[in-house]
């Protein structure tokens, strides 16, 4: 009589049973540990790429800042070739006119109109007037606008001008008074509006007083009278549709305002050339 022997059932360790910890599991086990050990580590290994993020950024910052002051240092004593505005204005296959002069080649009563329309606290503040920009902030919120305008310092426009794309954003602002606090740190005043009166824009494709006053005049900078210089400044703010040589009314009257305010600038003027007398 043969000998019976059962086929193991379910409960008896068949090692093709589901739930055993026999060979055909043994994936699935390594799969469910790997995945545990996995989430145990996640806060550890992001809190250490993290850092080591952070750390490539700090580092990434801090070499730009340093490139950004010796590029300033240089531009201390060396003039630019052009400025951003102007490369751009190549670039769209535009034409420019622009002649550098230092500051003492280019007439005072220029440097008198254009502290006094542009930035009438120039010689007092850092890059930045903070009571003017919180005015145009204030005037902003009151007519519900999200563009401030009004704020910008000489300073801040030759970090645009020199430096930035004419791109309007909050970004682009941040940065211009960040460079406008560091041009402040590294030029001394004249430098900086030295620096302005060579690449503001002064008509389509003329750039820099020298060639402004030859185009708009017919003189050289140095020649311009204060009226001249009063029609000039005036029309900085809006260049491409303002022109000094053959000013209507409006022009015409605001320049009279400010040759006014430049004549009676008393100590706005100490940093550049002292008061008036």
């Amino acid at each position: 009589m043969s000998e019976f022997n059962p086929r193991p059932g379910p409960d008896v360790g068949d090692p093709r049973t589901p739930g055993h910890n026999g060979r055909p599991d043994a994936p699935q086990a390594r799969t469910v540990g790997g995945l545990e050990r996995i989430v145990r580590l996640a806060p550890g290994a992001l809190a250490t790429s993290f850092v080591a993020a952070s750390k490539v950024l700090v580092l990434s910052l801090m070499a730009l800042a340093a490139g950004v002051l010796g590029l300033l240092l240089v531009l201390r004593v060396v003039d630019p070739p052009g400025s951003m505005l102007m490369l751009a204005q190549r670039l769209q296959g535009g034409r420019v006119d622009q002649r550098w002069v230092p500051l003492a080649a280019i007439s005072p009563h220029l440097v008198r109109a254009v502290i006094s329309s542009e930035d009438n606290n120039f010689c007092t503040h850092r890059g930045i007037d903070v009571a003017e920009l919180e005015a145009a902030m204030a005037k902003a919120e009151d007519e519900g606008s999200e563009v401030v305008r009004g704020a910008s310092t000489i300073t801040m426009q030759v970090a645009k001008n020199l430096f930035l794309t004419p791109a309007r954003t909050y970004l682009r602002k941040g940065v211009e008074m960040g460079m406008a606090v560091a041009i402040e740190t590294v030029w001394p005043k004249r430098r900086t509006l030295e620096m302005y009166l060579n690449i503001a824009e002064w008509g389509p494709g003329v750039f820099g007083a020298e060639a402004a006053a030859r185009h708009h005049f017919r003189k050289s900078a140095a020649r311009l009278t204060s009226q001249e210089a009063a029609l000039m400044a005036a029309a900085l703010p809006n260049p491409l549709l303002r022109h000094p040589g053959r000013p209507g009314a409006g022009l015409a009257r605001l320049a009279g305002i400010i040759e006014t305010r430049a004549r009676r600038g008393g100590n706005r003027f100490d940093c550049i050339y002292g008061p008036i007398r």
